[in-house]
């Protein structure tokens, strides 16, 4: 064991006695307090910032976006998951523990670029629907290219997700089949 100085001992002592009474209120260390301290302190600068021109819009906007999200979205947001699982093929036979086996699985080749570019629409939205002219001279492109673009990489998405969908497919019938000739031989 390593001889450690009276005098070092006296300093990490105090520490030790905050780190351990740190960790006893908050439930983490020193240091994981310290960084959400400074990201409530940035929030809080990054907020009052924001709110200093017209606070009573951006209240406005939060509450009117909460309550678009929650009353509307949501909703729509489970039809679409019932709608693309009955299309896809349902509960009867899905996630069989396998990678990619389950039909009910498979609506997350589906989710997730359909979740993606929902997401870079709502980012877009005024450049997509060309509702913001004035951004022409800081993109310096032309307002027609966004929709365009838009749908570009919407079906690039879905290409994408498809041949996922098809590549593991391939690899677990192909593992499949390894393991059924395997299983063949072994009874020899």
């Amino acid at each position: 064991m390593k001889h450690v100085p009276a005098s070092t001992r006296q300093l990490t002592a105090p520490l030790k006695h905050v780190t351990t009474l740190v960790r006893r209120w908050y439930g983490e260390g020193p240091l994981h307090f310290l960084l959400l301290l400074a990201s409530f302190a940035l929030a809080l600068y990054a907020g009052v910032r924001l709110l200093a021109d017209d606070w009573v819009m951006v209240a406005v906007w939060f509450v009117g976006a909460a309550l678009l999200h929650d009353l509307v979205l949501v909703p729509v947001y489970g039809a679409a998951d019932r709608a693309v699982t009955a299309l896809v093929g349902g509960r009867a036979g899905g996630g069989h523990g396998g990678r990619g086996g389950g039909r009910r699985e498979r609506t997350m080749y589906v989710r997730v670029p359909a979740a993606l570019s929902l997401l870079l629409l709502l980012v877009w939205y005024p450049l997509i629907t060309r509702q913001v002219p004035r951004y022409e001279r800081s993109t310096t492109l032309p307002a027609d290219v966004f929709l365009t673009r838009w749908l570009l990489v919407t079906a690039a998405l879905f290409a994408g997700s498809a041949l996922w969908c098809v590549l593991r497919a391939w690899s677990t019938s192909r593992s499949a089949a390894r393991s059924g000739r395997e299983a063949g031989t072994g009874r020899g």
